[in-house]
């Protein structure tokens, strides 16, 4: 063969290869379910420019009177990352076509595969036909057909078609996948880039359970198109069953549409809007709902739910980098009363407590800002909207950290400051067990926090740890409030101060030791670390004389002992000279068994205890730190081999050893079941608003009784008024192409009246396809 003819003949076979590539792109119904983009144009653009062609054949044959360019026997042509082997390649001159025949085999380098007993190709791609056809991608979706053509260099036609993303079954490879869609013809059209199932059919176990004249979905080269999307059903106690029905609609490039329409057979229809709209530095959501309710009178009397007729809601929420370390954005939600989100399961707003918020943030290096406004929205069916209306207003709160570049002393020196400004329309006030709590005032008032540490560690020869730290810290209190009053109009009996202003200001110097003690023997590897750490301070000044907002929620326990001020906010601060002791262990052995703890006690050495001063909510009531010796606190576990692991976390009374507050958790888990049980303890703090113990079993398990068949369940049980409070039982499936869950749920909650006691959820997702649903909660 001439050196021309061999340049020729090679080019021909590059334009067969990709050729080859359109049309098994073209040919390719996955591709309609988000399967990598590719176009005819950029094919070419994917082999390297200098990329050497390799052909490999038992014999190359050219016929210059027949104009016949032929490659025989084991033909193997690698270009570009594309590699195709077929019995036999020719190109014939004369009609322009090109032929692949014989067990064609084509792997793009993406890793699809594309077989075909012959594959027939204009030379200009435009026309052609494939035979015996079958598509494997990378993800394990598979199109089978009987034939396929290309037609005009726009659109490619699938004679009988058959697309599934299941494996193929291993005993038997000819039996039907658990599921399948089939198509009479399957037309993709490079116009207007979509791919239309004629007479489609969708079986399960081999049976078919749907039929339909066309399904028209777009193709991969679009993202976006307008049309329905899978539908959601749901079941309730006081909404019936209920279908939603989705509607996507483009606008633009950066601007898309959602509108849903669902039905309930108890309460009418409830209309859904959602409008995204993308900036170049940010985005931004906007959504309604409104439902006009035709049987209020199913919810119980009373309640907000059952009031209301016509129910809305509005809600915004955006994010905008205004550069690489500055973001500004808000997520509010307005409603018409004060239940309708969470009674009808509204995507992201089904929580009891909705923080609405606008926010600046700013992180960089070393120092971090953040600024927020808040306004809580309660969502109860207490028609009084009592909660809500006794809930803070925010405007603004801001923190900011700031660590020094440079080493002050050979130590970290950092700074924090913190500014609150609040207000309450309604004071935020109940008694339990004759003790009253003012969680809030009527009025407002503002802090100023301002707080700078500093810190070194040093670490001795013999392998002690020395941290040394200092620290002050000044807060500015601005107070506009009613003085406290109880629902008697008795005042508060406490020391409060009721003064327009305050200042107060707290210095600390500490001393941390840790010794870390490493023992090895031949089979395991043990870490035992004694801890002791020093604070001293003066006593808290104003100590439960100031409004507490930020420091209510308290729990001394094993995580918090070594903290130099176990207040959670800014509005308490811990004073006094106090000392923490434990020790903490870790242990590895090679069996596979793991161990861990934490064991210790606090001491209230010198001055004034913070935690014995009551203040307006009686934070530190039966807490465990009010007396000069505090409770125990540990926390250990351990992980076996096995599958087995228990944890646990405690504190026991300082005196008697009593146990205060805890948990345990036990777990058990192996290839075809897993269990967890928890137990938890809180003792009665009648002070603190816990006016009885509440103890609590919580258990879940999943066995899976067969080859990807699995039942679920769990319940919580209310030990002190025997009482479940909630029961799950489920079933499912789920193997590599689909996954089925079904579940009832059964919730009781005497203090909160909602829309269901009971709901039924399921889901049905066929990967690649999409997901059927019924209800809104996660099932497992």
């Amino acid at each position: 063969m001439a050196a021309g003819d061999r340049k020729y003949f090679s080019k021909q076979l590059v334009a067969l290869l990709v050729g080859a590539t359109l049309c098994s792109y073209f040919g390719s119904v996955p591709v309609s379910y988000g399967q990598a983009n590719t176009s005819a144009q950029d094919i070419g653009k994917k082999i390297p420019e200098g990329a050497k062609l390799l052909l490999s054949a038992n014999e190359l044959v050219y016929n210059r009177d027949a104009d016949l360019v032929s490659a025989v026997g084991g033909v193997q042509i690698n270009y570009g990352g594309y590699k195709m082997v077929a019995q036999k390649v020719e190109y014939n001159q004369k009609t322009g076509r090109m032929m692949a025949l014989g067990n064609v085999e084509l792997v793009s380098p993406d890793g699809n595969r594309i077989y075909a007993d012959n594959l027939d190709v204009t030379d200009n791609f435009a026309d052609g036909f494939l035979n015996s056809l079958r598509i494997e991608t990378s993800d394990n979706t598979r199109i089978v057909a009987e034939s396929g053509q290309r037609v005009g260099g726009t659109m490619m036609i699938l004679n009988k078609g058959v697309y599934t993303a299941c494996l193929p079954c291993a005993e038997d490879p000819k039996r039907a996948p658990f599921w399948q869609v089939k198509a009479k013809r399957v037309i993709q059209n490079g116009v207007t880039h979509t791919i239309r199932l004629e007479s489609a059919r969708f079986e399960l176990l081999g049976y078919p359970i749907a039929f339909l004249p066309f399904i028209e979905v777009p193709d991969n080269t679009v993202k976006r198109k307008s049309g329905f999307l899978f539908p959601t059903m749901s079941l309730s106690q006081n909404l019936g069953f209920g279908l939603s029905i989705p509607y996507y609609y483009v606008i633009s490039p950066s601007m898309d549409a959602t509108v849903t329409t669902t039905g309930y057979t108890a309460q009418g229809f409830l209309v859904e809007g959602e409008f995204r709209q993308r900036f170049e530095n940010g985005t931004h959501i906007l959504r309604v709902a409104g439902i006009d309710q035709a049987k209020p009178d199913n919810f119980s009397s009373g309640t907000s739910d059952a009031e209301a007729g016509q129910r809305a809601m509005v809600a915004s929420k955006a994010e905008f980098r205004i550069n690489p370390r500055w973001t500004f954005g808000w997520d509010v939600m307005v409603q018409s009363d004060n239940n309708f989100s969470k009674t009808y399961k509204l995507r992201d707003f089904t929580g009891t407590d909705r923080t609405n918020q606008i926010y600046l943030t700013g992180l960089g290096k070393r120092n971090y800002f953040d600024m927020r406004a808040f306004y809580f929205d309660v969502q109860d069916a207490d028609r009084k909207n009592t909660a809500e209306k006794q809930q803070a207003i925010v405007y603004p709160s801001l923190d900011y950290h700031y660590v020094a570049p440079q080493p002050l002393a050979g130590g970290e020196l950092s700074a924090d400051v913190n500014l609150t400004n609040i207000s309450r329309t309604h004071d935020d006030f109940y008694t339990v067990d004759g003790f009253d709590r003012f969680r809030g005032l009527k009025g407002q008032t503002s802090r100023l926090t301002a707080e700078l540490q500093w810190k070194r560690t040093y670490v001795t020869p013999t392998g002690l740890v020395i941290t040394p730290l200092l620290a002050a810290r000044g807060d500015a209190f601005a107070l506009n409030m009613d003085s406290p009053v109880n629902a008697n109009g008795v005042p508060y009996a406490g020391n409060y101060l009721d003064d327009n202003s305050a200042t107060r200001s707290m210095f600390t110097a500490g001393l941390e030791l840790r010794y870390p003690i490493l023992m090895t023997t031949e089979n395991s590897t043990h870490i035992l670390e004694p801890i002791a750490q020093i604070y001293a301070r003066p006593d808290e000044q104003l100590a439960g004389r100031l409004p507490n907002e930020d420091a209510q929620s308290f729990v001394f326990d094993a995580t918090s002992l070594f903290d130099r001020d176990k207040f959670s906010g800014y509005d308490r601060v811990e004073g006094g000279t106090r000392a923490n002791v434990g020790i903490q262990y870790t242990g590895t052995f090679d069996s596979g068994y793991k161990l861990h703890g934490i064991f210790g006690q606090s001491y209230q050495i010198a001055g004034q205890n913070s935690f014995a001063t009551d203040d307006l909510v009686n934070v530190g009531a039966d807490s465990g730190l009010e007396t000069d010796r505090s409770d125990y606190v540990g926390l250990g576990g351990v992980e076996t081999p096995y599958g087995v692991s228990v944890a646990a976390s405690y504190r026991l009374d300082e005196k008697d050893f009593e146990f205060r507050r805890g948990d345990l958790t036990t777990a058990y888990q192996n290839d075809t079941f897993q269990t967890q049980v928890t137990y938890t303890h809180l003792s009665a703090q009648p002070a603190y608003g816990f006016a009885e113990d509440n103890d609590e079993i919580q258990t879940s398990s999943k066995v899976k009784f067969k080859d990807y068949w699995s039942i679920f369940g769990g319940i919580a049980w209310d030990l002190n008024n025997d009482v479940l409070s909630r029961r799950t039982l489920g079933l499912s499936y789920e193997d590599e192409c689909t996954i089925f869950t079904i579940a009832y749920t059964d919730t009781r909650d005497s203090d909160d009246e909602s829309a269901s006691d009971w709901t039924i959820g399921a889901r049905l997702t066929f990967r690649t396809l999409g997901d059927i649903k019924i209800g809104t909660n996660t099932l497992e």
